[in-house]
């Protein structure tokens, strides 16, 4: 009984760590969310110096109630433009490219995309907590 409910809550807390999982590549995420009927959320940030940033993702992004939305509902890209994390000349080159492309001129900028690649929505921090920005992200489903 004991190595059953240890399987059964390992299995969970792994769905949970997955769930939420943030790509860097759009084409992938894109492929991704076309097949599985999702939108695709850009997360244009600094995440180690951008107050906004980090305050949006420990009171949404982190939160269980996130993480089960994206899981069923979004594919997670993360458009990162730290200032000491260490990143691939690939990866800021294509972060710099998706900035232009989207004409983001502050952190943090949430674009929604459809498995098309059409944008459906613009967002940014919002106070409330994950409900007020999940009910923000299904406007965008409609």
């Amino acid at each position: 009984m004991k190595k059953t409910l240890i399987l059964a809550l390992t299995i969970v807390a792994t769905h949970l760590a997955l769930a939420g999982e943030w790509l860097t590549d759009l084409p992938k995420a894109q492929a991704q969310a076309k097949k599985e009927n999702k939108l695709v959320l850009l997360d244009f940030t600094g995440s180690d110096w951008c107050g906004w940033c980090i305050k949006l993702k420990n009171e949404v992004f982190d939160t269980k109630e996130f993480k089960e939305y994206a899981d069923k509902n979004l594919v997670l890209v993360e458009v990162d433009f730290p200032r000491k994390k260490e990143q691939s000349e690939e990866l800021k080159k294509a972060n710099r490219a998706l900035q232009e492309k989207y004409q983001i001129g502050g952190y943090p900028t949430i674009i929604v995309l459809d498995g098309d690649g059409k944008q459906v929505g613009k967002a940014g921090y919002m106070q409330g907590g994950p409900l007020v920005f999940i009910k923000k992200l299904g406007e965008f489903k409609k």
